[in-house]
């Protein structure tokens, strides 16, 4: 009788875990598109055009973008990891929920094609994006990127098609240590002057 009771016990118990992990997996927070198309409408669009394509170069598109990569740098912002006062003072309304919905909406959207400007520069910048500068050890953007500017979801963001103004700020920014929020990135554009970062920069936004 006793070991009957140990039995039963043991079976409740794991009952009783089987329940608790289904409780966890049911706290998992689906995005909700439609909330996330209204809330981005109210705090992004302006900025970032009605459907994550911004017609301002100085603002990055965001249409297409790997919503990981959108979901972390919404959350660096409002923790002030990713220094910007504009952006700060946009997110600081929104709830993780707001910043998840936000960010697989825009994922949702098809981001427009973009187009290279220099053609003096676009082939340094292109053997820069797919070969590097081995004499400096800067890495190939294709390395991490991949060969087409689309990025690998989670790790690494889309670039193809971006503004070249975008690019070339952020990459001057992680340079000179103003924006601090990717040591990777800091690394790479340590070495990069400003000539190879402008060319890059054009040749990525000519990508698709």
């Amino acid at each position: 009788m006793k070991l009957f009771a140990s039995f039963l016990l043991v079976a409740l118990f794991a009952v009783s875990a089987v329940a608790a992990d289904d409780k966890a997996a049911a706290k998992v927070v689906k995005p909700d598109l439609a909330k996330g198309e209204a809330s981005y409408g109210t705090v992004c669009a302006a900025c970032h055009g009605a459907d994550g394509n911004s017609m301002i170069p100085a603002n990055p598109k965001l249409a297409q973008q790997h919503p990981e990569y959108l979901l972390k740098q919404l959350k660096e912002f409002k923790s002030g990891k990713r220094a910007n006062a504009i952006m700060t003072g946009m997110v600081a309304s929104l709830s993780d929920d707001d910043m998840r919905n936000i960010s697989y909406w825009l994922a949702s959207k098809k981001a427009k094609p973009g187009f290279a400007k220099d053609k003096a520069s676009v082939l340094l910048g292109e053997r820069i994006f797919r070969g590097g500068i081995a004499d400096r050890q800067i890495p190939a953007c294709a390395g991490c990127h991949g060969p087409s500017g689309a990025g690998i979801p989670s790790q690494y963001p889309r670039i193809a098609g971006q503004h070249a103004d975008y690019s070339v700020a952020q990459l001057v920014a992680f340079r000179d240590g103003v924006r601090l929020n990717n040591a990777q990135m800091t690394g790479v554009a340590a070495k990069m002057n400003d000539r190879e970062i402008k060319a890059v920069s054009d040749y990525m936004a000519g990508l698709r």
